[in-house]
C-alpha cells in the first residue's frame, strides 16, 4: 500500500524529515516499509505556458508550436498532441534541446501522464492558471510503500490520517484533522435506511445531494490519487476514493435517480439473486452475501463492489452517498466467494471503526463543495446503527510494564507516549494507569495490557532494550525422526546439485487432466484462493512438471526436487497426508539416459538395497522408460521419463518416492562389518545381449552363478557399435570375489569365472572373453 509523503505532511504541519528518514522511522516503530517511489519528477521544472502559434511540419504528424513560458521566455517546441492549439494554457518542461521531425525543439509540452498527474496520454494537459507558475496543487511527491501484511491488525493505518497520527506520535508533533463534523446537516433524511441484521452491518450512514455536476476532477485530486496507485475516474468517484485513502473509510456513490423507492435496505442476498457489478461481471448470490438493495433488488455487494445499474454517469445530477461499516468476516467471505478483492473490501476485512462513517461524510461534504460547484445537500444524515459500548479501561501497572519491557521508563514518558497515540490516561492508584482505548484501536487491536506494552515498546524503540536470554529452564526437545530423515534427504539432493522448489498444495483441473488423474477422487477446495487452485494435490508431479516446463524456456539443463505432502481422500475423517519426494533432471540435449542413471544413483544412495524393476508405463510416462523402485520386495516409488507430449524440447527424468515407506524400510540399525583380512580379486565380464535387455536382469543372472565367494558385482559400461552386430550391445560388469578366511588361489578365481560363463551361455548369452 502506498502513502503520499505530501499528504502525511498536510496532517503533520511540523514535519521536516525527508521521506527517506521518515520511512526508516515508520519501519522501526510502526509498519514495515518496502521502499520509496518518487512521483511527479517533471513537476519540479514544469511551468504554465501559453501556446501562441502552431504550424504544421511537412511530412509529419507533429506541429511546431511557439509558446510563452513566462519567466522562461518564448520557446519553439515540436509537439504531436492533437489538442495543441493557439491560446491553450498547458505545461512546458525545459528538458533541453532536441531535433524532432527536422525541427529543433527547445523543451516539451507535457501530457498529464508525462507529468505523473494522471494516466492521460491522449494530449497535452490543459490548465487554467497564471502564466509561468508551477502546476497548481501539484508538486513532486514521494510514495512510501508499506507491506500490507504488517498493518493487517491495524485498521486505522489503511488511511493517511491514521499513518499521520503515528508519524506525529513518533516525532512528538501535533496532528490536524480535516474531518469537520459541524458540516453534517441536521433534519429529516431524504433517504431511509433499513438494516436487517445489525451484527452484519453495525452502522450505515448516508446523505443525498442534488445539483451535482459530474466532470473530471481537478488536477490536484487526480494527482493525489495517481501518486498512491488509484486511477482517477470522475470528480464524484474520485472523492469517494480520496476519503477512503485519507480516513480508511470506504464510500460509495449511487445515482439517486436510478434507485427504486425511498429506502436503502441492507440484507442478506436471496438465494439465486442476480447482480451485475461495476466491473461488468455477473454474479449469482446466496444468503451468505450481504447486499445493499433498493425496492427492485441488489444495487451493491456490501463492502466489496457497487452495482452497474446505479453507477454514477455523465448525466447524474442527484447522488446518494453511502458511508457504512460492515462485519469484517462477512465482507471477507463474500470477497473470497466471488474471487474479487477491492480497495474497499481490503479495508473492511480489517474491522473498521463504526464511528468513522459520519467522519467520512463530513469530509465528503467539504470536498464536494470544492469539486462540484453548486452542489446542494438534501435533508439530514440517514444514520442507523447498533449501539456499541465503549471498551472498559485497561489497568496498566507501571512496575509490571517495566518488568515486561526489560528496562526502566519514567511514568511521564509512558503517559506521553500513550496520549500521543490518542489513548486516554489517568492514574486512579499510584503506580497504576487506567487507559481508555480510542474507538479506531478497539475493534480488534488493543484489548489487554500486553497490547499497551507493545505500544510503549515500539515507541521507545526495541533497540533501546538490552537483549537478555529468558531465565527459564532449557531442555532438548524430543526427537522427530521424520523431520530428521527428510532433512537428510534434502541435504543429499542439494549436495548433488539439485535445487529445491516449493509448490502450492493445490492443483487446477487442467493440470490434473494432463496426467490422466481422476479429479473426482481428489479433495475439492470449497473456497479456492484462485480459479486454478481448486483441488488438493494427490501427487507432486503436476507441480514439478510446471517447474520443468517454465525453466526449460530459459535453461539448457537443470535439476529440481521437492519434498511435500500428497493429500488423499479417506472414506471418513481427515485426509491421508503422505510425504513424498519428487525430483526432476532436465537436459535439452542428448537421449535422456544420463538423467535416468543419475536419479537411479541417488535412489541407491538413499536406499542401498533398492532395486529398479521395469514396469508398464502410465500415460504420462515414456513408453520404454518406466520402472518401479523396490526395497525388500515393496514398491516405494517410480523412476521414469516424462512422455514427449509433456515436454516440448529436451528430456525430463523423474524420481517419485514415498518417503514414509522409504523411511520405514531403511530405518534398521547399521551394523559394523570388519575390514577383510585377506585381499580380494576382481575381473570383468562383458555379456552380449539385445538392445532392450535390462542391465539389472543380466546382473542378477551373473550373481546367481557366482557362488558364495562373490563380494560384489558392479555395472561398468555399455557399448553399441562395430564390430558388434546391429541390435546387439555389450554390457560389462566387474565382479569382486574373496574369502574372509584365506587368499583365493588363481584356480578358485578361474573356477568362479568359468562357472559364470558356462551358466550365462546355458541361458543363451554370449560373452566377450
Amino acid at each position: 500500500m502506498k502513502f503520499s509523503y505530501n499528504w502525511i505532511r498536510e496532517f503533520v504541519p511540523g514535519l521536516t524529515q525527508a521521506a527517506a528518514p521518515l520511512e526508516r522511522l515508520i519501519t522501526m516503530k510502526t509498519a514495515e516499509c518496502e521502499g520509496i517511489e518518487e512521483e511527479g519528477k517533471l513537476l519540479t521544472i514544469a511551468r504554465v505556458a501559453r501556446v501562441e502559434t502552431v504550424e504544421p511540419i511537412p511530412d509529419s504528424h507533429n506541429v511546431k508550436a511557439v509558446v510563452d513560458a513566462g519567466p522562461l521566455g518564448r520557446k519553439t517546441v515540436v509537439c504531436g498532441a492533437p489538442n495543441c492549439r493557439p491560446g491553450i494554457l498547458t505545461a512546458y518542461a525545459p528538458i533541453g534541446r532536441k531535433v524532432v521531425s527536422g525541427v529543433e525543439s527547445d523543451g516539451m509540452l507535457a501530457s498529464g501522464a508525462e507529468l505523473g498527474i494522471n494516466k492521460d496520454h491522449d494530449g497535452i494537459v490543459e490548465l487554467n492558471a497564471p502564466l509561468g507558475e508551477p502546476i497548481p496543487g501539484c508538486e513532486p511527491d514521494a510514495a512510501i510503500e508499506i507491506d500490507n501484511k504488517s498493518i493487517t491488525h491495524r485498521p486505522d493505518l489503511w488511511g493517511h490520517h491514521g499513518m499521520a497520527r503515528e508519524v506525529a506520535a513518533i516525532l512528538g508533533l501535533p496532528l490536524t484533522d480535516h474531518a469537520k463534523l459541524d458540516l453534517l446537516p441536521e433534519g429529516v433524511p431524504a433517504i431511509r435506511v433499513q438494516i436487517e441484521d445489525l451484527a452484519l452491518c453495525p452502522r450505515y450512514s448516508a446523505l443525498v445531494f442534488e445539483n451535482v455536476t459530474v466532470q473530471p476532477s481537478p488536477l490536484w485530486l487526480q494527482y493525489r490519487l495517481t501518486a498512491i496507485g488509484l486511477n482517477p475516474i470522475n470528480n464524484i468517484v474520485d472523492m469517494t476514493n480520496f476519503v477512503m485513502a485519507e480516513l480508511a473509510q470506504p464510500m460509495h456513490a449511487f445515482d439517486a435517480d436510478l434507485l427504486k423507492g425511498d429506502t436503502i435496505f441492507v440484507r442478506p442476498a436471496k438465494a439465486g439473486e442476480y447482480f451485475v457489478a461495476l466491473n461488468d461481471e455477473e454474479y449469482t448470490l446466496d444468503p451468505s452475501n450481504l447486499v445493499i438493495a433498493d425496492a427492485s433488488g441488489a444495487i451493491a455487494l456490501a463492502g466489496v463492489i457497487g452495482g452497474k445499474g446505479s453507477a454514477i454517469g455523465d448525466t447524474t445530477t442527484r447522488v446518494v452517498l453511502e458511508s457504512a461499516n460492515f462485519q469484517a468476516s462477512s465482507v471477507r467471505k463474500t470477497s473470497s466467494a466471488i474471487k474479487l478483492r477491492t480497495d474497499a473490501s481490503m479495508r473492511f476485512e480489517k474491522a473498521q471503526d463504526p464511528s468513522n462513517t459520519v467522519r467520512g461524510l463530513a469530509r465528503a461534504i467539504e470536498l464536494l463543495r470544492e469539486i462540484s460547484p453548486g452542489i446542494r445537500l438534501v435533508g439530514g444524515v440517514a444514520d442507523q446503527r447498533r449501539e456499541i459500548p465503549a471498551p472498559p479501561p485497561i489497568e496498566l501497572p507501571l512496575a509490571w510494564l517495566q518488568r515486561k519491557l526489560g528496562r526502566a521508563i519514567e511514568a511521564s514518558e509512558v503517559r506521553r507516549i500513550l496520549e500521543s497515540l490518542a489513548f486516554g490516561v489517568s492514574e486512579p492508584t499510584p503506580g497504576v494507569f487506567s487507559v481508555t482505548v480510542p474507538s479506531w484501536r478497539a475493534t480488534k487491536d488493543i484489548s489487554i495490557k500486553d497490547d499497551l506494552v507493545e505500544e510503549v515498546g515500539r515507541m521507545i524503540g526495541y533497540d533501546s532494550i538490552a537483549p537478555q536470554a529468558p531465565l527459564v529452564p532449557a531442555s532438548v526437545p524430543p526427537g522427530n525422526p521424520s523431520r530428521r530423515f527428510q532433512h537428510d534427504v534434502r541435504n543429499l539432493f542439494v549436495d548433488n546439485g539439485f535445487t529445491e522448489v516449493y509448490n502450492y498444495s493445490f492443483l487446477s483441473e487442467a493440470s490434473v487432466r494432463a496426467f490422466g488423474f481422476d479429479s473426482a477422487s481428489m479433495i475439492r477446495v470449497t473456497n479456492p484462493i484462485a480459479s486454478d487452485q481448486e483441488l488438493m494435490r494427490s501427487s507432486l508431479l503436476p507441480g514439478i512438471w510446471r517447474n520443468v516446463t517454465e525453466n526449460a524456456k530459459h535453461h539448457e539443463s537443470f535439476r529440481l526436487f521437492e519434498i511435500g505432502l500428497e493429500i488423499h481422500r479417506r472414506d471418513t475423517g481427515l485426509p491421508n497426508e503422505i510425504p513424498h519426494l519428487i525430483a526432476a533432471y532436465y537436459d535439452r540435449q542428448g537421449d535422456g539416459q544420463p538423467g535416468l542413471f543419475e536419479l537411479k544413483r541417488l535412489a541407491r544412495c538413499l536406499m542401498p538395497n533398492a532395486q529398479t524393476v521395469p514396469a508398464a508405463a502410465r500415460e504420462f510416462e515414456h513408453t520404454a522408460r518406466a520402472a518401479e523402485i523396490q526395497v525388500a520386495g515393496q514398491t516405494v516409488g517410480r523412476l521414469f521419463e516424462l512422455h514427449p507430449k509433456l515436454v516440448e524440447t529436451g528430456r525430463a527424468a523423474i524420481l517419485d518416492l514415498d518417503l514414509r515407506l522409504v523411511q520405514s524400510l531403511t530405518a534398521g540399525e547399521t551394523r559394523y562389518t570388519p575390514i577383510r583380512r585377506y585381499p580380494s580379486s576382481a575381473f570383468d565380464l562383458s555379456v552380449l545381449a539385445g538392445l532392450r535387455e535390462q542391465a539389472g536382469t543380466l546382473q542378477a543372472a551373473i550373481a546367481s552363478f557366482a557362488g558364495p565367494l562373490q563380494e560384489s558385482i558392479q555395472f561398468v559400461r555399455q557399448y553399441v557399435g562395430p564390430p558388434l552386430a546391429d541390435g546387439v550391445k555389450s554390457v560389462s560388469f566387474r565382479l569382486t570375489v574373496g574369502s574372509p578366511e584365506r587368499t583365493l588361489s588363481s584356480e578358485e578365481i578361474t573356477a568362479v569365472r568359468n562357472a559364470i560363463i558356462e551358466g550365462m551361455r546355458a541361458k543363451g548369452y554370449e560373452l566377450r572373453v
